[in-house]
C-alpha cells in the first residue's frame, strides 16, 4: 500500500564560489527539479550538470544516470531513510559541487556514520573555473563608482548637507573658538597633572597597565587637535612601536607603544610589575 504522508523537506547548505545560502530538498523531486533548482545556486545549466552518488564504503562516486530525469525522483537515491537525521552539506571539489549528508547531533541510529556525498560536476568547467574569463570576479576586483567630492558636496540629502544646515561641526559659526578652547584644554590638562617625558604613569582604569611618558605634543597622523602623549608601556599592550604613519616619535619594541590623550594618563610613582605580581587594589572582585 503506497503511503500517503508526504516526504518532508531535507535543510542543505549550499556554498558556491558566487554565494553561500541554505536550501531545502524534497525527495519527491525529480532529478530535472533538483537540477533546474540548483542552477541558480551553483551557476551550472542543468543541461550541463552530471550527478554523482558517493557512499562512506566507495573511495569514488558513481554517475547517477537515468533515461528519464524528468519521471525519476530524488528519493531513488536512499534520500528519504535519512531525511529527518541528517543535513546536506554542499561543497566544492575542484570544478565540481558536492551534497554530503552530515549526521545530526544527539540522533543515534545504525546508519549515523554513513556519509552520501552528491556531487554536481560542471561539464564546462569555464563557468566556475575563476581562472577563467566568464568567472565571476571577486567583488574586491570588481571597479567601485567613487563618487567626486564636487558632486557630493552639490547633494541635498547627504550627511554633509545635514550638517551645513544644522551648523554642525566644522560648519558651526563658533567652530574656531571652540576648536582653540578644546586645544588649551588639553595643554593645561598636561601641565596640572604633571605629564612630561620620562614621567612614571599608567592608564586608568587598570593600575597594571603602567609605562613612562615617552612623547608629548601634536601627531599629525592621528585624526583630531591638540597634543597627545606617547607612552612607552612595560607589557606588549599596547598599539605600536612608538611610531604612527611611518613617523617616529619616540623607540620601543613592537606593541609596547600607544598614544592617548591627556585624561587618560595619570602621573605618579608606579614602579614596573613583577612577573608575578598582579594589581594589589583590584577593580572588582
Amino acid at each position: 500500500m503506497t503511503s500517503l504522508v508526504p516526504a518532508r523537506d531535507i535543510p542543505i547548505q549550499v556554498i558556491s564560489p558566487a554565494a553561500s545560502s541554505e536550501r531545502r530538498i524534497n525527495p519527491s523531486w525529480t532529478i530535472s527539479q533538483l537540477k533546474a533548482k540548483l542552477e541558480p545556486v551553483t551557476g551550472i545549466a542543468p543541461s550541463l550538470q552530471t550527478l554523482t552518488l558517493r557512499l562512506p564504503d566507495r573511495l569514488e562516486g558513481a554517475v547517477i544516470s537515468t533515461e528519464d530525469e524528468d519521471r525519476t525522483e530524488i528519493g531513488s537515491w536512499s534520500l528519504a531513510p535519512y531525511a529527518e537525521l541528517h543535513h546536506l552539506v554542499l561543497q566544492r571539489h575542484d570544478h565540481s559541487l558536492s551534497l554530503m549528508h552530515a549526521g545530526t547531533a544527539g540522533v543515534k541510529t545504525a546508519e549515523e556514520d554513513d556519509v552520501v556525498d552528491y556531487t554536481v560536476k560542471d561539464i564546462q568547467p569555464a563557468s566556475t573555473d575563476p581562472s577563467a574569463g566568464t568567472a565571476i570576479p571577486a567583488p574586491s576586483s570588481v571597479p567601485k563608482y567613487e563618487m567626486p567630492v564636487e558632486t557630493y558636496s552639490t547633494l541635498p540629502d547627504t550627511v554633509l548637507a545635514y550638517k551645513k544646515t544644522h551648523h554642525i561641526g566644522r560648519f558651526d559659526p563658533n567652530a574656531p573658538e571652540l576648536k582653540a578652547k578644546k586645544v588649551d584644554d588639553l595643554w593645561k590638562e598636561i601641565a596640572e597633572g604633571g605629564i612630561v617625558e620620562g614621567a612614571r604613569c599608567i592608564l586608568p582604569p587598570s593600575s597594571t597597565r603602567r609605562g613612562t611618558v615617552a612623547y608629548v605634543g601634536l601627531v599629525p597622523q592621528i585624526p583630531g587637535v591638540g597634543p597627545w602623549v606617547g607612552v612607552k608601556l612595560d607589557e606588549p599592550a599596547g598599539k605600536n612601536d612608538g611610531s604612527v604613519g611611518g613617523q617616529r616619535y619616540f623607540e620601543c619594541d613592537p606593541h609596547h607603544g600607544i598614544f592617548v590623550r591627556p585624561d587618560r594618563v595619570e602621573v605618579g610613582d608606579w614602579r614596573e610589575l613583577g612577573l608575578d605580581e598582579d594589581d594589589d587594589d583590584p577593580d572588582e572582585i
